[in-house]
C-alpha cells in the first residue's frame, strides 16, 4: 500500500478527528488508538499526528518543512513505523526497539512510534509493548491503529486515548467474496451449505481465504455500528449480541493471523475452523 505524500489528502471528511488531535498536541498523551475509517486513512492520521508533534512552524503542521516532508515519506529520524498491513507484528521487533524508547528523541519534538493495524500483534508483541507503556519515557509517544478498538488488547486500549474516524462510504464486498461471506454466515445460523464449498481440492487458496476473512470483517463492522446494509450484516446483528459479535471478531483475527504467518497452512482448513468456531 502507498501512503499519500501529503497525509491530509487521505483525511478529507475527517475534520473532526483532525481537530481532536490538534487540541491534544499541546499536552500529548503517551498513547492513542485510532479506529474507524480505512487502513490508509488511519495511517494518514497517524502521520499527521507525528507532523503535528514535530513541526516547528507557527501553525503546525506546515507540511512543507524538512520534518513534515520526512514524516510523510516515513524517513524521519524520530518516527518508528511497524506495518501490520504486511503481516504479523512479532515480539522480537518490539524487544529490539525497547532500548530506543528508553532514550530521549533525537530532535526537539517527539519520537512517534506507529503500529499500523495493531490487531496484527502477536500476543507476545502486545504484552511486550504493554510493559513499555507501563514505564513512561518522556518524549516518546505511541499510535496504534485498528478497525475497532475491540480488536486490540484491552489493557493497551485502557492506557490510550481513542480517536475515532468516520467510517468509509464504500463498505460492500465484491460479488464473488460476498457469495462466500453469505454462505459462511448462513452456515453459522443453519449448520448447512458450507463444506461443499471448501472440500473440493483447490477450491480455496490463501488469497481467497484472506478475502473471505476480510469480507466477514466488513460485515461484522456493519453489524456492530448498526448499519445492517446487507443481508449478511443484518443476519449477524439479529443472531448475535455485542458479546457474540466481539467473539466473531476475535475468531476472524486469529484466522487472519494464521493466514499471515510464515508457517504453511491449509487455507480451506482455516475457513472451516472459522465456520465451526461459531456453531
Amino acid at each position: 500500500m502507498t501512503v499519500p505524500v501529503d497525509p491530509l489528502t487521505a483525511l478529507a471528511g475527517q475534520e473532526h478527528a483532525v481537530r481532536r488531535l490538534d487540541a491534544m498536541a499541546a499536552n500529548p498523551p503517551q498513547s492513542i488508538v485510532i479506529e474507524g475509517g480505512d487502513a490508509d486513512t488511519r495511517v494518514a492520521l497517524s502521520l499527521y499526528w507525528a507532523m503535528l508533534l514535530n513541526c516547528r512552524s507557527a501553525q503546525p503542521p506546515c507540511r512543507s518543512c524538512a520534518s513534515c516532508r520526512q514524516i510523510a515519506d516515513q524517513v524521519f529520524n524520530d518516527l518508528l513505523f511497524f506495518d501490520g498491513r504486511e503481516g504479523l507484528i512479532k515480539v522480537q521487533s518490539i524487544r529490539d526497539t525497547r532500548g530506543v524508547w528508553g532514550q530521549p528523541p533525537n530532535g526537539d519534538g517527539y519520537r512517534v512510534t506507529i503500529f499500523a493495524e495493531a490487531q496484527m500483534f502477536m500476543t507476545e508483541s502486545a504484552n511486550a509493548l504493554l510493559k513499555s507503556l507501563e514505564e513512561p519515557r518522556p518524549g516518546n509517544v505511541f499510535v496504534l491503529t485498528a478497525p475497532q478498538r475491540e480488536r486490540l488488547l484491552e489493557t493497551l486500549v485502557s492506557r490510550s486515548w481513542v480517536v475515532t474516524l468516520a467510517w468509509p462510504d464504500q463498505r460492500d464486498n465484491a460479488p464473488d467474496v460476498a457469495e462466500w461471506v453469505d454462505s459462511l454466515v448462513r452456515f453459522w445460523r443453519t449448520g448447512q451449505g458450507w463444506f461443499e464449498r471448501t472440500s473440493p481440492k483447490g477450491a480455496v487458496d490463501k488469497d481467497l481465504a484472506m478475502q473471505v476473512v476480510l469480507g466477514v470483517q466488513r460485515e461484522l463492522r456493519e453489524a456492530m455500528i448498526g448499519s445492517n446494509s446487507t443481508s449478511a450484516s443484518s443476519q449477524l446483528a439479529q443472531a448475535y449480541g455485542p458479546q457474540g459479535l466481539r467473539r466473531i471478531g476475535l475468531v476472524l483475527d486469529q484466522a487472519q493471523d494464521a493466514l499471515n504467518t510464515q508457517v504453511p497452512v491449509n487455507p480451506s482448513l482455516v475457513l472451516d475452523w472459522v465456520a465451526t468456531r461459531m456453531i
